[in-house]
């Protein structure tokens, strides 16, 4: 690990024995970690150094992450910015890269763990069935935070594709309303607060009563949107297994017997 290096980690989406090998060993070696608030589990910091400083962004502003970073990094210490999930998604690391390379500081992104492959792997479901869907859609609802007119939830949803959608559980009625819009029929969907967390709740339901399952839930926050005909729905097996598909790694069974 490099000094004055900043490494931008994927701490996975709640578990923490989900993140990556790599990472792990970069938090141990860190001296100075910026973590992502509640969303990140303090049993990552369990196996850091005793003489670590920690830090909660959920309190900072862009400016003071960046000013800590340079502090730490003029004391030439070992820096980590430990972001939940895959930082790649919804992490906002753009910008604070954008602001390192103004000030000429190195840094490596480490990915990890998504919350949406976690949500899928909590219901045991496969995003990409055969006949059903070969495209997984990620995006969220508008709010505080706009999205590119293009990227309408309705339009989005009227591919047919499986969707996952971010920060977007407490807007689950108008979730509803405009994938139902997009879909133009009733679909299976599934509402995964906390994946992977001890407290995790599964929800699971169609266009029709999802809306009220999650209020009876109570989830409100901190939950993935699965949706798409793959969560319930009849499918064609793999050609990938079939004893009569033929690739580089294995030959058909009619072609071996022809042999």
């Amino acid at each position: 690990m490099d000094t004055g290096k900043v490494y931008f980690i994927g701490a996975g989406p709640g578990d923490p024995d989900l993140i990556t090998v790599k990472g792990r060993k970069l938090l141990e070696e860190a001296e100075v970690i910026i973590y992502a608030g509640s969303l990140v589990s303090k049993e990552h910091f369990k196996g850091c150094r005793e003489d670590v400083k920690l830090y909660d962004s959920a309190a900072m502003t862009l400016k003071e992450v960046i000013d800590t970073v340079m502090e730490a990094k003029e004391s030439n210490k070992k820096i980590v910015r430990l972001h939940t999930g895959d930082p790649a998604i919804y992490g906002a690391i753009k910008e604070q890269m954008d602001e390192l390379d103004k000030l000429n500081i190195n840094y490596e992104v480490v990915p990890g763990v998504s919350s949406f492959t976690a949500a899928a792997a909590s219901i045991n479901k496969e995003f990409t069935l055969p006949s059903v869907s070969q495209t997984v859609i990620l995006t969220r609802m508008e709010g505080r935070t706009p999205v590119p007119e293009k990227e309408n939830l309705e339009r989005l949803a009227s591919i047919g594709a499986s969707m996952a959608l971010f920060l977007s559980v407490g807007m689950i009625e108008k979730v509803v309303e405009k994938l139902r819009k997009g879909y133009g029929r009733n679909v299976p969907v599934a509402v995964i607060q906390r994946a992977t967390w001890e407290d995790q709740k599964v929800v699971i339901g169609t266009l029709d009563d999802i809306s009220k399952k999650v209020k009876e839930a109570n989830i409100t926050k901190q939950a993935q949107i699965l949706v798409g005909d793959f969560i319930d729905c009849e499918y064609e097996k793999s050609l990938l297994y079939d004893e009569n598909f033929t690739h580089m790694f294995r030959k058909g069974k009619n072609e071996n017997s022809n042999n």
